[in-house]
């Protein structure tokens, strides 16, 4: 990661971990000597409606708390995409889940669609979608050492899920390195 700020979002829908995701990315990235300022949204629905949650990160003071400029955008449902468009930096590497959110709209960034949702489902709950997407954010951008996000994933892991969520960020770390070393991002443009 570069010196200077990095804006990361992470959207969705109400009930699929985004705010744990991204406080286990804070974690990992604290831990790694970063500052990071944690900021989520959502609609007043418990389940269904727009999510998102967003990290600042910088190696001195954290300037201004939220996003204004997305560096990383992972979507893991299509409501996400509309409410994140605008604030998508020039270049931004976007991650897409490609069953739930398969269509991106025109613009200048670098695309990943990957099975994310699919790849949980596989491993027997679609619940842990956004270990798994975690885990390719972190293997495709080298935001952080694979060690210390795996640190975060355990220390907020309720013991019963453990092996699950290990599962699952280990099968993200392999799509997202895949994708690194085998399929450059589409780039778009408007």
């Amino acid at each position: 990661m570069s010196a200077g700020r990095l804006e990361i979002r992470i959207g969705g829908t109400g009930g699929q971990g985004l705010i744990l995701c991204a406080k286990m990315l804070a974690d990992a990235l604290a831990a790694g000597g970063k500052r990071v300022a944690q900021s989520q949204s959502y609609e007043p629905t418990s389940r269904g409606g727009f999510c998102n949650a967003d990290l600042v990160v910088a190696d001195g003071e954290v300037d201004f708390p939220l996003v204004t400029a997305i560096d990383h955008l992972v979507l893991l449902d299509r409501l996400a995409v509309k409410p994140s468009w605008p604030l998508l930096k020039s270049g931004a590497l976007v991650i897409a889940d490609s069953r739930l959110c398969p269509d991106l709209p025109e613009g200048q960034y670098r695309a990943q669609r990957l099975p994310l949702s699919a790849t949980a489902l596989e491993l027997g709950s679609e619940r842990v979608t956004n270990i798994v997407a975690l885990g390719a954010l972190i293997a495709y951008s080298d935001l952080c050492d694979c060690a210390r996000i795996e640190q975060a994933v355990r220390a907020e892991t309720p013991r019963g899920y453990l092996d699950l969520n290990m599962d699952a960020l280990k099968a993200g770390f392999s799509l997202g390195r895949r994708a690194a070393n085998e399929m450059p991002a589409e780039v778009s443009s408007a």
